[in-house]
């Protein structure tokens, strides 16, 4: 099991490329993560988990299923979230009810770990957030609760790039008591820059201080900003420099599946413009895309605060694009009601307008993969659907997408500049990204997006080889002294 110092210091990708290593090596492999606190979900065999465990499972070349992250936390507001287990809506959670009550879910992910060891030779864990937050030890079932109730030993990450690192690592041995502390057996430093030799006396005083063998000092890894992020700290670092035409998209406050747009961001001819709050959208932007979120109407709202409803409006007024995707295809409507409170208070409230499209939110909620044709240039898409929700369309307008059933999706003006729909990966199909690009005068590289992620797999298993003492992990696995 990876346990972090912190979030964000490189769990997911870590485990993601020590997947693809031992796959490489010919083990059956398996990714888990007991719980996960995330709005970037993805659809798995039994329903959605966190993207990020998707993605590993990619990596161990195998289809995901909920077994692999059984317990998934989606926040919808500061105070609230829901609760997704074995993929499927479990209830809402306010916080009281959650830290008495998480003790309870521990059978469930106990579970769904021991059906993957009983078809897996290596079973690779993911912590959450720090065992070091020693205030939510009680009832945890993300890190050291879990450890110790399946007996899984830990290597710790640290994350050098943030600074503190010795401390970091030192100080969680220092708040840990010793039943947890006794669960790790080794650490990693993680994206470090420049010469390995310079921290040589920093790794030793690590190891002196904590009792706990290093395990490799792994580099900066430039093949992770290929591969799909999960958590939204990460979004200011997802745009992309240089390119001739400009995609902009507001990052919403619960934005969701913003690895829609990492296809864009790798293409050589678009420059990615993640649009932060506080500021402009800006005007030399060519298209303008709303993406996924939480919590739909709550979205809207914060979009109208920072005056991007009126960057918008001047957008489309100089013949720009606009997209919307899943809570964004929403927002393009005349109106959204939320009459059974889904996402917090029953209320309706006016869209932006743009598309003859209402919606209602529901309690049934959509999880599935869809396959199909642009209406406008036939290109084939992949991709999927997780939304609350029933949107309907006006009589006239035209759809957006015809799915391999027949039926349709979203919806599209009859100039083609504002369109919206409800599917995810939209972009990943190199043919379909090429006719998106065609419209803003930019030609595509080409290049299927799930190659990419391929390719960076290999890359990272690599890179792990030559600086991790992958024998030493493997012992530890198989509880070797």
């Amino acid at each position: 099991m990876l346990q972090g110092t912190g979030s964000d210091v490189g769990k997911s990708v870590l485990v993601a490329g020590l997947c693809r290593l031992f796959t490489n090596r010919g083990l059956r492999v398996r990714p888990f993560k007991p719980q996960n606190m995330s709005n970037n979900a993805a659809v798995a065999e039994g329903g959605e988990i966190g993207r990020a465990q998707a993605l590993q499972a990619f990596a161990c070349r195998v289809p995901a299923t909920v077994h692999m992250n059984p317990v998934l936390i989606k926040p919808q507001s500061d105070m609230g979230a829901q609760l997704i287990v074995h993929g499927q809506v479990a209830g809402a959670l306010e916080p009281g009810y959650y830290i008495r009550d998480k003790r309870s879910l521990l059978d469930e992910v106990l579970a769904s770990y021991e059906r993957l060891r009983s078809e897996a030779d290596l079973v690779i864990v993911e912590g959450a957030g720090s065992p070091a937050e020693t205030n939510l030890r009680e009832g945890d079932i993300a890190n050291m609760g879990f450890a110790r109730a399946a007996n899984v030993p830990v290597v710790l990450v640290g994350d050098i790039d943030r600074g503190g690192v010795i401390a970091s690592l030192v100080g969680t041995r220092a708040v840990l008591d010793s039943a947890d502390a006794a669960m790790i057996r080794g650490f990693l430093i993680n994206k470090f820059r420049g010469d390995v030799r310079l921290f040589e006396q920093g790794y030793a005083a690590i190891e002196q201080r904590t009792g706990w063998q290093g395990l490799g000092i792994v580099p900066w890894l430039a093949a992770a900003r290929r591969l799909p992020a999960e958590d939204a700290v990460v979004l200011d670092r997802r745009a992309s420099e240089g390119g001739t035409v400009m995609i902009a998209v507001p990052m919403l406050s619960r934005i969701s599946n913003f690895d829609d747009f990492d296809p864009l961001r790798l293409e050589p001819g678009v420059r990615l413009v993640m649009v932060p709050p506080g500021e402009p959208i800006p005007a030399a932007a060519r298209l303008i895309i709303l993406p996924g979120t939480k919590a739909t109407i709550a979205d809207l709202k914060f979009l109208r605060q920072q005056g991007w409803d009126i960057d918008i409006a001047a957008h489309i007024r100089r013949g720009g694009h606009v997209l919307g995707l899943c809570g964004g295809y929403q927002m393009l409507g005349h109106t959204i009601a939320d009459p059974e409170g889904i996402e917090g208070a029953r209320e309706r409230v006016n869209g932006l307008g743009y598309l003859p499209v209402s919606t209602e939110l529901t309690g049934d909620k959509r999880v599935t993969r869809v396959r199909g044709v642009d209406r406008l240039s036939g290109a084939p898409f992949e991709g999927y659907e997780i939304h609350s929700g029933r949107t309907r369309a006006a009589a006239e307008v035209s759809p957006l997408l015809q799915l391999a059933d027949g039926t349709y999706d979203g919806a599209i003006t009859a100039d083609g500049r504002i369109a919206g729909c409800y599917v995810h990966g939209l972009f990943d199909r190199a043919e379909q990204r090429a006719a998106w690009l065609s419209r803003l005068g930019v030609s595509s590289d080409g290049v299927q997006h799930s190659g990419r992620v391929e390719a960076a797999l290999d890359e990272l298993a690599s890179e792990l080889e030559k600086v991790v003492n992958v024998s030493r992990v493997l012992d530890i696995a198989t509880g070797a002294p």
